[in-house]
C-alpha cells in the first residue's frame, strides 16, 4: 500500500501593499520644517514670477541720484536705479538656472550612482573613480575654470556647469542608497522573472530611493542658489546689464556704508530663498531618517 505524500504547504502570499500608504511628500507635509520651507519657497517663486510686472520703475530706469536713500522704498543704486525695482526684476535668472541645474545634476548623479551600484564590478570601479576625480574639484573652481574661457556665458552653459558640479555628490549618495536595495529579494525576484535591467531599475530600485533623493534635491537646490549668486557676484551672468541679485551685490559693494540697502536687499532675498529650500530638505530628511510614523 502506498502512502500519499502530504501536499506541500502553500507559500504565504506576499504582503499586500496598502494603497492608503501616504507618499513621501505627504509624509513631509507633517513636518513643520518642511511646510515652513515650502511656504517660503513658493512665496519667493511667486514673487520672482509676478514682481517684474508690478515694479514701480523699469529694470534699468534711472529714478534719482546714485546711492540716494530718499528715492523709492529702498533707495537707489550706484547708477541711480531704483533698488526695489531691481530686486523685483533680478530673481528670474537665478531661479531658472538654479532649478534647471539642480534637475540636471540630480538626473546625471542618480543615473551614475544607480548604474554603478546595480552593475557592480568594473562598471562600479570606472564610474566611481571618474566620479571621484570630478568630485575633487570645488564647485566654484570648476565653474570658474570654464567660464574664464567664455566671453559671455549663456544660460544653458551656466545650467550645465551647475548640473555637472552637483552630479558627483548626488552619484555618491545614490550609489550608497542603491547598494542597500539591489540585493533585496524583490529585485532578485524581478530579475528571476526575466525583467529587463532598465525596468528593474525604474520599477523596483528608484521608487525605494525617493525619500533620500528628495532630501538631496532640496539640499542641491540650496547650493545652486548660492552658486549662481556667487557667479553673478563675480560678474558671470547672461546679461551684464540686466538685474541680477548676485551682480547687484558686486555693483553696489563700494557704497555699502552710504546706501546699505543696495547690497543688503539682494543678500537678504538670496538668504531667505536658501533658508526656504534648506528647511524643505531638512523636513524630507527627517522623513527619510525616521520613516515617519
Amino acid at each position: 500500500m502506498t502512502i500519499d505524500a502530504a501536499p506541500p504547504e502553500a507559500a504565504p502570499p506576499p504582503p499586500a501593499i496598502d494603497p492608503a500608504e501616504p507618499s513621501t511628500f505627504r509624509k513631509a507635509l507633517r513636518q513643520k520644517r518642511f511646510t515652513v520651507g515650502l511656504g517660503i519657497t513658493l512665496l519667493l517663486v511667486a514673487f520672482v514670477i509676478i514682481a517684474p510686472y508690478l515694479s514701480p520703475y523699469g529694470e534699468n530706469e534711472v529714478a534719482g541720484p546714485p546711492f540716494s536713500k530718499s528715492v523709492g522704498l529702498l533707495g537707489t543704486d550706484y547708477l541711480g536705479q531704483d533698488v526695489w525695482s531691481r530686486v523685483m526684476h533680478g530673481g528670474q535668472e537665478i531661479l531658472l538656472i538654479a532649478v534647471l541645474g539642480t534637475v540636471l545634476g540630480m538626473v546625471l548623479g542618480i543615473a551614475i550612482g544607480v548604474v554603478a551600484a546595480y552593475g557592480g564590478g568594473w562598471w562600479d570601479e570606472v564610474l566611481m573613480r571618474f566620479n571621484d576625480v570630478v568630485l575633487s574639484f570645488p564647485q566654484i573652481l570648476l565653474a570658474l575654470v570654464v567660464l574664464t574661457a567664455i566671453e559671455r556665458p549663456s544660460a544653458w552653459i551656466l545650467i550645465v556647469l551647475v548640473g555637472v558640479s552637483h552630479a558627483p555628490r548626488v552619484a555618491r549618495l545614490a550609489r550608497g542608497v542603491a547598494l542597500g536595495i539591489v540585493s533585496r529579494d524583490f529585485v532578485i525576484a524581478a530579475e528571476a522573472l526575466g525583467e529587463k535591467r532598465t525596468r528593474v531599475i525604474l520599477a523596483e530600485v528608484l521608487p525605494n530611493m525617493n525619500a533620500p533623493l528628495l532630501a538631496e534635491a532640496g539640499l542641491r537646490l540650496t547650493y545652486s542658489i548660492g552658486l549662481v549668486g556667487a557667479l553673478g557676484f563675480l560678474g558671470f551672468s547672461t546679461d551684464p546689464g540686466a538685474a541680477n541679485w548676485g551682480l547687484m551685490i558686486q555693483e553696489n559693494r563700494l557704497g555699502l556704508a552710504t546706501q546699505p540697502w543696495a547690497v543688503l536687499a539682494p543678500v537678504l532675498v538670496i538668504a531667505i530663498f536658501a533658508v526656504g529650500t534648506n528647511l524643505m530638505a531638512d523636513g524630507i530628511a527627517q522623513v527619510a531618517d525616521r520613516g515617519d510614523n
